[in-house]
């Protein structure tokens, strides 16, 4: 029994970690941190999110949704770096703000939660906006594992054939475990699929090692760039992104919530409690000085795919990852993971996510409806996911974050149109 949820705990870090440890790293290297600010910044992400998840799974959604670095946030950082030079006088500067944008967006999700408002959203996730959702997120991070899996990165530009042979080599261990008929193999089909893959890079002479820190403890540093800056400008982009944040966090419940229900497991509709939790989360991002979260849709994926249902296992996997996140010299092993090995397992879970994204599909009795919305949504957040981020560099921050994201666009462009046509549809029965 003990045994049992140690191995799920860690097969919830091995999942969780191996998609969160890129973020910091690419967005210390975007800011030109040094190597030891890069290690305080990696140790402080997985930090919070270990803790955010946690926070979630105690008083919030109470489902296993694991915390994630915010790519709307990420995608803030990304467009805030630019501005070192201009707008502020240093790197530094820009992180003290964002630091303050990341407190702002807590408390914005404190008053969502607490005047019903976030409850209000909940209704605008129907099936064919779920289903919209899920599609444009597995396209939208396709590219980014296809690449990964060819080897391609900032700094190779070609495919590596090697890579790609390993890459495709983990995805057949990933494939051959998750469908296993032995029901234990199963269910640890993911650390398993790590572990080989990682194994078969070590063979090919594909892996490296990376140095978090060399210390053996450390406990993360509050406002490590300096006390938090509020600006105009920034207090207006994160009420934007909060609201955008809404539709990621939403979108995730409702799909783990499908997951759940398929098996005949009880759920309990805690979107209050998990705007509440998010306020907290959100603002841990900023004291701490990392990256903004937000519930991962992949959760679900990873769920389906291992069948571990239970709650209890996530919980001690995030409390593991805390403990983890205090032992840089542990931090050095899984930063070490071969991105490649990393692309290949999720892509396996995201496979699942296609079965659950037509499953949604499937629920709705309007489909000329659903088709009219899904065929404009996607165009519209796939087209927009082929425009390079240069494009937007002219335009304000909230304008940029919304057009730069194909996800969020056509999610928000699927809400609206289904709504007309709702309330279209709605009056001619009136009339």
């Amino acid at each position: 029994m003990y045994m049992h949820l140690i191995l799920s705990a860690l097969q919830w870090v091995a999942f969780m970690i191996a998609g969160s440890i890129a973020a910091p790293i690419a967005i210390a290297d975007l800011f030109q941190l040094d190597p030891a600010e890069t290690a305080g910044f990696i140790q402080r992400t997985i930090f919070v999110l270990g803790a955010a998840s946690l926070i979630q799974a105690l008083i919030g959604h109470k489902l296993p949704i694991n915390e994630g670095p915010a790519g709307l946030w990420w995608g803030v950082f990304a467009i805030y770096a630019g501005f070192t030079g201009t707008l502020y006088s240093s790197h530094h500067d820009v992180l003290t703000v964002l630091q303050g944008g990341m407190i702002i967006s807590g408390i914005i999700f404190f008053i969502l939660a607490s005047t019903g408002l976030l409850k209000r959203l909940t209704s605008l996730f129907t099936p064919t906006i779920t289903f919209i959702y899920l599609m444009l997120l597995i396209l939208q991070l396709s590219g980014s594992f296809v690449k990964g899996m060819f080897g391609i990165n900032g700094e190779e530009a070609a495919i590596q054939p090697m890579v790609l042979l390993g890459s495709f080599l983990t995805i057949l261990v990933a494939l051959y475990f998750s469908g296993h008929r032995v029901k234990w193999v199963q269910q640890y089909s993911i650390i398993l699929a790590l572990i080989t893959g990682w194994l078969i890079f070590i063979i090919m002479g594909l892996s490296g090692s990376v140095t978090v820190s060399s210390s053996w403890f450390a406990l993360p540093e509050i406002f490590a760039f300096g006390a938090p800056r509020f600006d105009v400008g920034v207090i207006v982009t994160s009420i934007f992104i909060t609201f955008l944040l809404t539709t990621n966090m939403i979108a995730s419940i409702r799909v783990m919530e499908e997951v759940m229900k398929s098996q005949g497991k009880p759920v309990n509709e805690r979107y209050t409690e998990s705007g509440f939790a998010s306020g907290i989360n959100q603002m841990l991002g900023g004291i701490f000085s990392a990256i903004g979260s937000v519930p991962i849709s992949g959760s679900a994926g990873f769920v389906a795919a291992t069948r571990m249902y239970n709650v209890f296992p996530f919980i001690a996997g995030s409390g593991i990852i805390i403990i983890f996140s205090l032992i840089p010299n542990v931090m050095n092993v899984f930063a070490s993971l071969p991105a490649p090995v990393g692309y290949a397992v999720t892509t396996v879970i995201f496979i699942k996510m296609v079965g659950l994204a037509l499953g949604e599909y499937q629920k709705e009795q309007h489909l000329e409806r659903t088709h009219f919305v899904a065929g404009i949504s996607l165009i519209i957040g796939v087209g927009a996911m082929f425009v390079p981020a240069s494009a937007f560099k002219d335009l304000p921050v909230v304008v940029a974050s919304i057009l730069n994201n194909g996800l969020i666009l056509g999610t928000m462009t699927g809400i609206v149109v289904e709504q007309i046509l709702m309330k279209k549809y709605a009056y001619s029965r009136r009339r």
